[in-house]
């Protein structure tokens, strides 16, 4: 209970002389306090049910319509989702992204630990440099780094090309149907490693140095801290990381879109569940079907996620 002091006589706090008196605050004040920590909350409840809730809502109540030639739009119950089942456009994006999902998102997590572990070490030069160098590029539009990326990736145009061609050789169709995704990789690990390494650092610098220095007198080298300490220390940042590139994953929308530009047969319209969904809505005009589309995609993204997460608790309690 806070209380109040009251100084006899009008005199100041702490002259001598002066007893306190204490008022127990009543009611009244807690609910006033109460109703002052709504109105603080009150804007981002709003912006969030504006932005968020209603338009998921409404995305919903869309996905259990239909709009036909004749007799307009009906209610068919989970028909589109029964259709987006079958989808072999929408299965077949989905499959690659799983794909993209296994080899992207372990090379950036490892590369982003690797980072993040030599820089907590302090056995680097410039680090502060070195930190912000690593983090810089995801300060890059997901636009701007898929053209730059595309440039790069030219095979009439780009420096690649270009220095292949001078030293007598060919460089690598990188916009091929073969190395299309693994191109969206490097474009994906080059922009979001810095962001990673950055959330798995701070996770680091939490790690009382007692158990460092405790290590270090039983004659542990850095390699051995590193894998039994501050690795199993930090393993909550790492999921936490891994359920935001699983999400990440499956919204992928940026960098194959605008490399669609370029190589437009070798990216369709259902080369990610995102793209498709995009198409199908804004130049199909099937929005109701777009609606299903999406919400399937975050029942995956979901129960990838969760299945992330059991697996996750399963690795801990086991060791």
């Amino acid at each position: 209970m806070s209380t109040t002091e009251i100084h006899q006589g009008g005199e100041r706090a702490g002259a001598p002389g002066t007893a306190p008196v204490t008022r127990h605050e009543g009611p009244g004040l807690r609910r006033r306090e109460a109703r002052a920590g709504y109105l603080f909350v009150l804007p981002f409840m709003l912006v969030f049910v504006a932005m968020l809730v209603v338009p998921l809502v409404y995305s919903g109540y869309l996905s259990f319509f239909r709009e036909r030639l004749i007799g307009g739009v009906t209610f068919v119950g989970l028909e589109n989702y029964v259709r987006a089942v079958q989808d072999s456009t929408f299965i077949g994006g989905v499959l690659r992204m799983a794909q993209f999902l296994v080899i992207q998102v372990p090379v950036m997590l490892g590369l982003a630990l690797v980072f993040a572990l030599i820089l907590d070490s302090g056995r680097l030069h410039l680090q502060r440099f070195a930190r912000l160098s690593i983090f810089v590029p995801y300060a890059v539009p997901g636009v701007i780094a898929a053209l730059m990326w595309g440039y790069l990736y030219g095979r009439d145009f780009g420096p690649f090309a270009q220095a292949a061609r001078a030293l007598g050789g060919s460089a690598p169709n990188f916009l091929s149907h073969e190395l299309m995704l693994y191109s969206i990789m490097n474009i994906v690990t080059w922009s979001f490693v810095g962001y990673n390494m950055i959330i798995l650092y701070a996770a680091l610098r939490s790690i009382p140095t007692e158990l460092y220095e405790a290590a270090k007198v039983d004659g542990a080298g850095e390699l051995r801290v590193a894998w039994s300490i501050k690795i199993p220390a930090i393993r909550p940042a790492l999921l936490l990381t891994t359920i935001f590139s699983v999400i990440g994953t499956f919204q992928l929308f940026n960098e194959p879109n605008i490399l669609r530009t370029i190589a437009p047969n070798v990216i369709g319209v259902g080369y990610t569940p995102n793209i498709y969904a995009y198409n199908l809505a804004f130049i199909g005009r099937e929005v109701n079907y777009a609606a299903a589309i999406a919400f399937l995609l975050g029942f995956v993204i979901m129960v990838v996620s969760y299945v992330v997460q059991l697996l996750a608790l399963r690795k801990e309690r086991a060791s």
